[in-house]
């Protein structure tokens, strides 16, 4: 059993005891969360297609921790200038458990 589901502005696929890594989200580490904009469901072959949403689904998770995410440098040259700039930046995300998916 899966799910397609939209949480924070962005689409996962998730199945249940999954761990995802999504947008900054408020809440303390250990609070739980649902997310009840489920736009696809998969039953054991049984697929439901929400338009856009399907009523009634919701996915229940729990917030482990707040991480960030690797470091990307970003670097700015004009050849022959002597232009350059170096910057660096780290994304914050929260790492949740999908404990389950109701339909």
């Amino acid at each position: 059993m899966y799910a397609i589901v939209n949480i924070a502005g962005k689409q996962f696929k998730v199945t249940k005891d999954q761990q995802v890594y999504a947008p900054l989200m408020q809440g303390e580490a250990g609070a739980s969360v649902e997310f009840d904009q489920v736009l696809l469901a998969d039953d054991n072959g049984t697929v439901s297609i929400g338009a856009p949403i399907i009523e009634g689904a919701k996915v229940s998770g729990k917030i482990l921790d707040h991480v960030k995410g690797d470091k990307i440098i970003v670097f700015k040259k004009k050849r022959r200038k002597g232009y350059k700039k170096k910057n660096g930046h780290r994304q914050n995300f929260t790492k949740i458990l999908i404990e389950n998916i109701t339909l």
